[in-house]
């Protein structure tokens, strides 16, 4: 007599009609008073979309957001009129600054796109949602702001080899106009306007790049009308002097940003549970009675103010596996993890 073979399931492989594995889902929800709570052989049930796909965007619904409409209009009308002027006069510096800027507004259009399609409901493609877009907005504009700096960084440099200062006088009515709109761009954004946040919401993030990308133009502007002006009195390297020390400035506001955007994106451990509070909650549960072997636990932050997290248990034969899935989603919910994922195996096998 022939076997039949036992079924495949894409998650696990060949699942046979022993194994026990069961795999349970808890996310806290502010809308419910009770956790959804999913068990099933071998799979984790997916609740239903929230949302269709191709929810239309309703731009320009906070103030924020038309006040970086409003930003990124000046800039590109101010950006337009200084290529204008500097072909008409053949100078370099001003048709090199109006591509900068260019580009800059190019980034606030980003991070404006950024809010508006955060508030999109997840989908059936985004299960997450579309909130990660606001931490792609910021660490792109501060990964803008570190090449600034660095160009800024050779600009001195090259100002020191070939001592080319005095020729740069005419910035100083683009820099007197640039400083104007990035200052109103600071006030706009002025609760934002520091250097070490506390990211409670992917809004923080979005809104704060923004308000360190207009700050380090303002910076430079008023870094070259500074080195005019010390032209102006006679001191020699002034631009050089200047231009440096914009330079370390701009590295030093945005480097903390790009660190906590990029860590997000590259999922590491949530920044506010201690690596030592992980080891230790997963020592508690391997020292529980119904439990063999904890593995397999990642945690990380899906956007700042939401934590994720799965793990793999292999609970001893007989033992009961609902006590222990209290005891584990009642343990990571003191430390903060919002969505968590326990997968269980009786079977001896994960």
């Amino acid at each position: 007599m022939m076997d039949h073979p036992k079924p495949w399931n894409p998650n696990y492989g060949v699942v046979g009609s022993g194994d026990r594995r069961l795999a349970f889902s808890r996310q806290l929800s502010s809308s419910s008073s009770t956790p959804r709570l999913a068990r099933s052989d071998s799979s984790i049930s997916m609740p239903p979309p929230l949302a269709p796909p191709g929810t239309t965007f309703r731009w320009l619904t906070t103030r924020p957001m038309r006040r970086l409409a409003l930003l990124i209009a000046l800039n590109v009308a101010y950006s337009a009129t200084e290529l204008a002027i500097g072909l008409l006069t053949g100078r370099v510096g001003l048709v090199s600054d109006a591509f900068h800027l260019t580009f800059g507004c190019g980034l606030l259009t980003f991070s404006l796109f950024a809010m508006a399609a955060s508030r999109t409901k997840p989908d059936s493609l985004y299960t997450y949602g579309y909130k990660r877009l606001e931490v792609l907005a910021a660490f792109t504009n501060a990964l803008f702001l570190l090449f600034l700096s660095f160009s800024l960084a050779v600009e001195a440099l090259h100002a020191f080899m070939q001592d080319e200062s005095e020729h740069k006088h005419y910035l100083i009515v683009s820099a007197v106009t640039n400083l104007l709109v990035n200052l109103l761009g600071v006030w706009f954004f002025r609760s934002y306007a520091r250097v070490n946040i506390v990211y409670r919401k992917p809004e923080d993030m979005n809104y704060h790049s923004v308000c360190l990308h207009v700050l380090a133009d303002s910076i430079r502007s008023a870094g070259l009308i500074l080195a005019s002006w010390f032209l102006t009195l006679g001191v020699e390297n002034a631009e050089v002097l200047c231009l440096g020390i914009v330079s370390v400035a701009v590295f030093m506001l945005v480097l903390p940003l790009f660190k906590a955007t990029g860590n997000i994106l590259l999922q590491i451990a949530p920044g506010n549970m201690p690596p030592s509070a992980l080891m230790k909650y997963c020592r508690q549960i391997s020292a529980c009675e119904d439990v063999s072997e904890v593995c397999q636990g990642r945690f990380w932050e899906l956007v700042p103010g939401h934590a994720v997290g799965s793990l793999a248990i292999r609970v001893k034969s007989g033992g009961n596996c609902q006590t222990v899935l209290d005891y584990v989603h009642g343990l990571y919910q003191d430390l903060g993890i919002q969505d968590l994922t326990v997968q269980t195996d009786e079977s001896g096998i994960i």
